[in-house]
């Protein structure tokens, strides 16, 4: 719920570590995360609001070359400024993980796609919904995003919902964010995102059985059919995405 210039939130069993991270990325100067201003009278979270367009108008934003790049970019940028975080004792993430990031891992945001992004015209100001943030490998969310922006879609989805005037080119888009990411190569990417695909159902179907919603009515409006069915589009239409 948004009340003036704040957005208050139910606090769930892991918003305390969120809400160190968040205050991490504050101390550091990364500019496009919600600040952490307490929780209110009735115990929900309070957070800064930020101000631009978000949710289904984020479709649009990544369909040229120089809203894909910059989504990419605040990606590169977030991942960095997480480097040096020390998550608090006892710290507890969404999906289960506890502690802080191991070797050669970052603190992922773990649902990084267009509609958690929140832009200013072509200029992303903002990452919303902090969840699924979890410490994991950069490829974690590298494969997430690109599963919703190269996309690993068919045509006819890509142009009734994702906002694309053409079937778009998805092997240039793959490598188009794999470079504005920093990244040396897209090899072996294709792989990462099924793999990303398949734990998506997994983590679905485990919050669904915990009853945790929206997850649980996800599940029972059928919802793992549909996401088994992009997997099999994934791996039918590889030579879609590479060379």
């Amino acid at each position: 719920m948004r009340i003036g210039d704040t957005v208050r939130r139910p606090v769930q069993p892991w918003t305390a570590t969120v809400h160190s991270l968040l205050r991490h990325l504050e101390a550091v100067g990364f500019p496009c995360a919600p600040r952490v201003l307490g929780l209110d009278k009735e115990g929900r979270e309070v957070l800064s609001y930020v101000e631009g367009e978000s949710g289904p108008a984020g479709w649009a934003k990544v369909v040229d070359d120089r809203g894909l790049s910059a989504f990419a970019r605040l990606l590169r940028d977030y991942h960095d400024a997480t480097t040096g975080f020390s998550p608090p004792d006892g710290a507890a993430w969404a999906v289960g993980t506890h502690g802080g990031p191991a070797d050669g891992e970052v603190i992922c945001h773990g649902d990084f796609g267009p509609w958690n992004v929140v832009w200013q015209g072509h200029r992303p100001v903002g990452i919303i919904d902090w969840d699924f943030a979890r410490p994991a490998p950069r490829l974690h969310d590298v494969a997430y995003a690109l599963e919703y922006v190269a996309p690993f879609r068919d045509d006819a989805e890509c142009l009734r919902w994702l906002r694309f005037p053409q079937p778009p080119d998805r092997r240039r888009r793959l490598e188009l964010f794999c470079t504005a990411y920093g990244l040396s190569s897209s090899s072996g990417m294709v792989d990462a995102v099924i793999a990303r695909q398949q734990e998506n159902i997994e983590l679905v179907r485990r919050l669904a059985g915990q009853g945790v919603e929206p997850q649980a009515t996800w599940v029972a409006e059928g919802l793992l059919q549909e996401l088994d069915g992009r997997v099999a589009w994934s791996r039918s239409q590889r030579r879609l995405f590479e060379r």
